[in-house]
């Protein structure tokens, strides 16, 4: 029967998403001839949707009060899976829930003329829904409001109907009952009288139904414990306002909206936002919410900042809807949402930006002319500009430009106006722009030209490069032969302008690299080029700052292009640019040289000078790709053997990198840096795979002096701490080089450019700097150990053995082992020990290494008490204890005895505090240890007692580490009985580790 019923609950579904309106047709046809029994249909109806497999029985219907059904029903519901159908994802489900609802819709709206009004089948739906809303099934109370509320929007729309029909009776009654006595018709007086007075009434019983669904149901749930429940009702409350807001647009209704806005849930509080949009929106509706505005003004405002994304950009949408009632420092809140890293955040509050400042034009503003300084879009772009001003708490024009794109781009394409503003002399009574306002203009200008070409969003804010579709790419063309024919002739008057500005220069020369320079060609404008030459040298006499030098190369890079044909005239002008330059530097060095005692003045030209001749960062970027590139063609076979000679890096360019490690500026030295670790990457052993051998003679390994350098320069330029004196930006971009500097060496450790063990110096800065760097090191961690688990866990101890080092040098060997440097090396070894996992097989063999090499560090210094006193790194042995739970039980027993090899008989029997990590130690080893089990190091144990035995016996009483060996005593040796199944795991263990 459970089956049957489950089946049918499904079959309704279907009956639901295909056959609506038939269905209601034929239930309707069914309740006019028996009306206990179709009713009784309904009702399973509402009770299968809920996913109940229980149904009510004409015996329960008749016999039985609606609690009594539900709390029946509710005994026969499976709770176990939690699932029911509105809760259910898929296609099905979600059709499922659209046709339910427009089911509730049809069945009243079929039934509005008579049957609703029979106070019963509506009496009866509507308490049986009440009682199952206050279930404490979520399915019950969840499906059950759903409907309920649907239901409450249809009446809704019944009784706007009636008020609607009611209003055209009572002035049709009202036209008639005017007539003079003579034309006026009794008849149809009653008539109208008698009909208006039928829909007064179906007016109040239509009213009283939906005060009891609205005090039974909505009153209880729209504070339900279940989101997607109260969801539901805020969502039919917004309908019922905008459909009949006579009824419902007031403040006893909108009251709960308000409160709902306080949710914890952000898709509650989106569905308060998208609720109010739709009464906002329309102007009528608009007027009648002011108290609600004032009442809920602060909370409204303050969601600006929500923490859900999709409810702040909702929320910037809603004050576009309402702005004239929010006061300017509400408003200036929004504002500064156009600088929000989250796209839809800043777009939407460009655009309340733009309706707020930029959509306000009084009478004076007709009859301005469309073009020029004095056109309305220049007004426009000054409040722009002082708007970017204004904004203290941020500086990046091309968020802003990119927030204002999608409402205000044809403002920002209007080049001309732009230009005029800057080029033209300001009209009688006009104020004149700023030294600030002109650097703002053109920097927003020159963002908006990069969004015009790029046609993407600035770094930092969307998803990046997207495909275009053909009318955006026709589209990006003409804008781009616009800007190029634009300002192919206004940028040397700006260059000639403002040459002397450092920074109005470096954003004007960035300018040609979005230029299409084909049209220089076509369109016979190479006067025009002529002159951006002539400014651009100008420039470089005059400038020093590195910005500045930095754009003229950028300029002289885009306008150097060998596809079009105007390569040859700027190469030219180049190649006389630089040979003048370094004429200059020559003849300038040579008057110092002769100088006795040259003065600032002279060196200061010398040291100019050489900076605009090249900037030693971007030569060794730019060598770095000639180098590549000549691989590149070696590679596919392209040149000579002799080529090879030409290619290798270690002959000057490595070197060279090298040497720039010193340099004393940090931008040459980090680059230097990055390039030599990228140069030690590519032209590694990994050369030679995939056959090409040819390449052998290319491959370059750097040698321990080398490494020891790379090191080095990690430790005192990426490992150190933030400086304070920087703002939050530049700590960021600071953060961000180390990063890179740091990442670019994991890589040569990852691709064993590298020995791994110089990883231990990197590994120990785990702790310190896990929010910095603790991604990097954790994966470099996880690949070293793909490559090689045994050499990994050899590099982990070396790095607690240096911490250890480091701490005994600063504390001395009487330090307390509750003293902070030794609880953070206990807290990196359990955290190495974490990164281990939980397959002990996997890792058996890496981590009786690393126990091997903990203990010999241990006994390794003799005792600074001299005999009978700890040896000197005897505390290291509570640091190795964190590794303990991650030996097999058989390995432990080995372990231990391994460890016993280092022991003395009187180090057994001390139980001083001093002596406290070996007993804990040794307590970790014994717990769990098994004794019917083969050992790892044990084996090797054996051999190596044999080996020393031979040579020179051990005492038995006294432990005896001679340099170079184990120092393992024969005497001591067990004999293993071997399981089978693991003969060959401890086979290959055993050779691992007698390697090493």
């Amino acid at each position: 029967q459970s089956t049957r019923m489950y089946h049918q609950s499904k079959s309704a579904v279907y009956v639901v998403c295909y056959y609506i309106q038939s269905v209601v047709d034929d239930w309707i046809e069914s309740y006019k001839t028996d009306r206990d029994s179709a009713l009784l249909e309904l009702i399973n109806f509402f009770i299968h949707c809920s996913g109940c497999k229980g149904a009510v029985s004409s015996e329960m219907f008749r016999h039985m009060q609606n609690s009594e059904i539900i709390r029946k029903m509710t005994e026969e519901f499976d709770e176990d899976s939690g699932d029911y159908p509105l809760a259910m994802a898929g296609p099905v489900w979600k059709k499922f829930k659209l046709s339910l609802c427009e089911f509730i819709a049809v069945l009243v709206r079929q039934c509005q003329y008579s049957i609703i009004y029979d106070e019963y089948m509506m009496d009866t739906v509507i308490s049986l829904l009440t009682g199952l809303s206050d279930s404490q099934v979520r399915a019950f109370r969840h499906t059950s409001t759903l409907a309920a509320m649907k239901l409450m929007t249809a009446l809704v729309n019944v009784a706007l109907n009636l008020s609607i029909n009611l209003d055209n009776t009572q002035r049709q009654y009202e036209t008639e009952r005017n007539k003079s006595i003579g034309k006026r018709a009794n008849e149809r007086l009653e008539l109208l009288l008698q009909k208006r007075k039928e829909l007064q009434e179906n007016q109040d019983e239509i009213e009283n139904m939906m005060n009891a669904i609205f005090k039974g149901v909505f009153i209880h749930r729209y504070r339900d414990v279940i989101a997607e429940i109260r969801v539901v009702c805020i969502e039919e409350i917004g309908m019922w306002m905008k459909m009949y807001s006579e009824a419902f647009l007031n403040d006893s209704y909108l009251k709960y909206v308000g409160w709902t806005m306080y949710d914890k849930q952000g898709e509650v509080r989106l569905k308060c936002l998208t609720a109010l949009q739709g009464l906002y929106y329309s102007r009528e509706l608009n007027a009648r919410l002011e108290l609600f505005t004032s009442r809920f003004k602060d909370r409204i405002v303050s969601m600006t900042l929500d923490k859900e994304y999709d409810v702040a950009v909702q929320h910037s949408v809603l004050l576009s809807f309402k702005d004239v009632l929010l006061p300017c420092d509400y408003c200036e809140s929004v504002y500064h949402l156009v600088y929000s890293a989250h796209r839809p955040v800043a777009v939407a509050a460009g655009e309340f930006l733009y309706k707020k400042l930029f959509t306000h034009h009084g009478p004076e503003d007709e009859g301005r002319p469309r073009r020029g300084r004095q056109c309305l879009n220049a007004n426009l772009i000054r409040t722009t500009v002082l708007f970017f001003l204004e904004s203290e708490l941020h500086e990046h024009g091309a968020y802003l430009v990119d927030s204002l794109w999608d409402c205000a781009s044809e403002l920002l394409k209007d080049w001309e106006s732009m230009i005029s503003l800057l080029l033209d002399e300001p009209y009688p009574g006009e104020e004149a722009l700023t030294d600030a306002q002109e650097a703002a203009l053109i920097e927003i200008m020159l963002c908006a030209v990069r969004q015009t070409c790029e046609c993407h969003p600035p770094t930092g804010r969307g998803p990046g490069k997207r495909v275009l579709t053909a009318k955006e790419k026709k589209t990006q063309l003409d804008d781009r032969t616009k800007i190029t024919e634009t300002f192919t002739v206004a940028l040397p008057l700006l260059l000639a302008k403002y040459s002397v500005d450092p920074e109005k220069v470096t954003n004007l020369l960035r300018f040609p690299q979005y230029f299409d320079l084909e049209i220089y060609t076509t369109g016979r404008l190479e006067k025009h080029l002529d002159a951006l030459l002539r400014q651009v040298r100008d420039v470089v006499e005059k400038h020093t700052d590195t910005d500045v030098l930095e754009a003229c190369s950028m300029t002289f890079h885009a306008l150097c292009n060998e596809e079009f044909t105007i390569y040859n005239r700027v190469d030219i002008v180049r190649s006389q640019m630089i040979d003048e330059q370094i004429d200059k530097f020559h003849r300038l060095l040579e008057d110092v040289l002769q100088e006795v005692c040259p003065d600032e003045d002279d060196a200061y030209q010398v040291l100019s000078t050489l900076k605009r001749i090249t900037i030693v960062a971007h030569a060794l970027q730019c060598t770095h790709y000639v180098i590549l590139w000549h691989l590149a063609k070696v590679s596919e076979g392209s040149a000579s053997k002799v080529q090879h000679t030409h290619t290798r890096p270690d002959l000057a360019f490595c070197m060279m990198c090298q040497r720039y490690l010193n340099s004393i500026s940090t931008v040459v030295k980090e680059q230097a840096f990055t390039i030599l670790c990228d140069a030690l990457l590519i032209f590694s052993y990994q050369i030679v795979a995939s056959g090409r051998e040819a390449l052998e003679p290319l491959v370059f390994s750097p040698d321990a002096s080398l490494q020891s350098e790379l090191i080095n320069f990690i430790l005192d330029h990426v490992f150190v701490d933030q400086d304070e004196d920087n703002d939050e930006a530049g700590k960021i971009e600071a953060l961000h080089r180390r990063r890179n500097l740091l990442a670019a060496f994991c890589k040569l450790i990852i691709y064993n450019v590298v020995e791994m063990k110089t990883g231990a110096d990197i590994f120990k800065q785990y702790m310190r700097y896990y929010n910095d760097y603790g991604d990097i090191i954790k994966e470099t961690m996880s690949k070293a150990r793909q490559i090689d688990k045994i050499q990994c866990a050899k590099t982990l101890i070396l790095s607690l053995q240096q911490l250890f080092n480091e701490m005994l040098n600063d504390l001395g060997c009487n330090f307390d082992r509750s003293a902070s440097a030794f609880c953070g090396i206990k807290e990196l070894a359990r955290r190495f020990s974490l990164t281990f996992g939980l397959d002990q097989i996997k890792t058996r063999e890496a981590i009786a290494m690393l126990h091997k090499d903990g203990i010999e560090f241990a006994f390794k210094e003799p005792s600074p008490q001299g005999e009978g006193g700890p040896p000197l790194n005897l505390a290291f042995l509570d640091i190795l204890s964190e590794f303990s739970s991650k030996l097999l039980r058989q390995d432990k027993k080995t372990v231990h005895l391994y460890l016993e090899r280092f022991m003395t008989f009187q180090m057994a029997l001390q139980r001083d505090d001093c002596w406290l990590p070996l007993i804990s130690y040794r307590n970790s080893l014994q717990t769990g240890a098994d004794d019917d089990t083969l050992s790892v190091i044990s084996g090797m144990s054996s051999r190596s007692s044999t080996r020393s035995r031979k040579s020179k016996p051990p005492a038995a009483s006294k432990r005896k580490l001679p340099e170079g060996t184990y120092a393992l005593n024969h005497n001591s040796s067990i004999i293993f009985r071997v399981k089978l199944t693991s003969c060959f795991i401890v086979f290959s263990l055993c050779l691992a580790l007698r390697g090493e």
